[in-house]
């Protein structure tokens, strides 16, 4: 009988697992995703081999499970399922291991450290466990409805260590966070479990405060590798987290350009797109389409500050969108709330050309305007904004290897990077 692998789950549209799992071997792993009725008439399936199991079922399987293993036992949460010789299933997790391994990436030791655990579900039930056992001082879970709840975290204002167990912020709703980690003054370390987008409103925070963080990214690239281990009874090489975390990064990122007009974004973005085969998105096309009328009858008609709103929501809209290429206007910048949205998911480079060769054609705020005070006036805007600089004095096919270059060099961090 041909098994079946995969993760099992209710909505999986935003799941990384099948290309980790695909990169380690397993090329039959896919989604499953199920209403609660029909939990238990699949698990009774005699087919499958192993699952992963996630939100909101990893409480729920337990119940089909001849055998937990102690982890899974003293959590009170299952994220992996066995079927084993005799036909039963035994239930596992694996995911205490991948929050150890996604802290020690970013270098957060729970020993002695007063750890604040936002949410109560699954999840933190694996992160309460994985603190105490890693000799955490004190675990506080934050709810909305327990003695601890957002309406009194001041009582926990000495946090040192904060985690976030809960969906608030993960795709498509992103930009929200559970709380603000500038009200933890004593806070030295931050982890997320939600892994898109790679950088929460929560990470940004924290990264913008200078405090040590990390996206759950790592964390489900090492459960996997447990669960394959336990899957297939074989032992797989640690080395293998830290490969598949770059493959990953590298393929889910965008990459983003940012600079003066007519530095040759565009150019440089059809040709990125060329030699990387990933999709371009113009942002100030995609206004176009949205007002159905060029930028500059869009000006003309409505005024900078109507193209701006616009400009905004576009950003919002395909900054959160993984594994692509978006080329933007010259002015992105100018309005702060745009880098959350182009950052979350992207390595950003600015484009600078020499400003005797920037093109004014079709652009109404540079067609007539001083170009060096323009420069002047946006130079710290790209500086806070950019990961990188690439000149533009060569061609775009260079300049598109420049960034590939650097991008995939870049592709995997020990935390997410950020203006600190």
């Amino acid at each position: 009988m041909e098994r079946i692998y995969g993760l099992l789950g209710r909505k999986l549209g935003h799941s990384f697992s099948v290309p980790i799992h695909t990169a380690l071997g397993n090329e039959s792993y896919a989604l499953y995703e199920l209403e609660p009725e029909s939990l238990g008439d699949f698990l009774r399936r005699e087919d499958i081999g192993g699952l992963n199991v996630t939100i909101p079922y990893k409480r729920d399987v337990m119940a089909f499970c001849a055998e937990l293993d102690d982890t899974a036992r003293e959590i009170g949460s299952v994220n992996t399922l066995v079927r084993r010789a005799d036909g039963t299933l035994k239930g596992y997790n694996t995911d205490v291991y991948g929050l150890r391994y996604m802290a020690s990436r970013a270098g957060v030791s729970f020993s002695d450290k007063k750890v604040v655990i936002f949410g109560s579900g699954g999840a933190s039930l694996t992160a309460q466990y994985a603190a105490k056992t890693a000799g955490a001082r004190e675990v506080v879970v934050i709810s909305r409805g327990g003695v601890d709840n957002y309406e009194n975290l001041s009582r926990h204002s000495d946090a040192e260590i904060l985690m976030n167990a809960t969906p608030v912020g993960m795709y498509p709703h992103t930009g929200e966070m559970p709380a603000d980690p500038a009200r933890f003054p004593q806070c030295i370390g931050v982890l997320e479990l939600v892994y898109n987008p790679r950088r929460t409103a929560f990470l940004l925070r924290a990264e913008a405060l200078g405090i040590s963080c990390a996206d759950g990214l790592s964390m489900l690239v090492a459960q996997a590798k447990a669960a394959e281990e336990l899957f297939f009874d074989k032992e797989i090489d640690a080395s293998e987290n830290k490969r598949i975390l770059r493959l990953l990064r590298q393929t889910t990122q965008n990459i983003v350009l940012i600079g003066m007009p007519g530095s040759g974004k565009t150019t440089i973005g059809a040709a990125l797109a060329r030699l990387t085969d990933r999709p371009v998105i113009d942002l100030d096309e995609e206004i176009v389409k949205t007002a159905g009328c060029s930028i500059p009858e869009l000006f003309a008609k409505n005024g900078e500050p109507y193209f701006r709103e616009l400009e905004r929501e576009t950003a919002r809209v395909w900054g959160r969108q993984s594994g692509l290429i978006l080329t933007t206007g010259g002015g992105i910048v100018k309005d702060e709330r745009n880098y959350a949205s182009l950052k979350q998911n992207g390595r950003i480079y600015q484009i600078e050309r020499d400003l005797s060769l920037l093109a004014r054609e079709g652009r109404p705020l540079s067609a007539n305007a001083d170009l060096e005070k323009m420069r002047l006036e946006r130079a710290p805007l790209y500086e806070r904004f950019r990961d990188a600089a690439i000149i533009n004095n060569t061609t775009q096919e260079d300049a598109a290897k420049r960034i590939w270059d650097d991008f995939c060099e870049h592709a995997d961090e020990t935390k997410p990077e950020g203006k600190q």
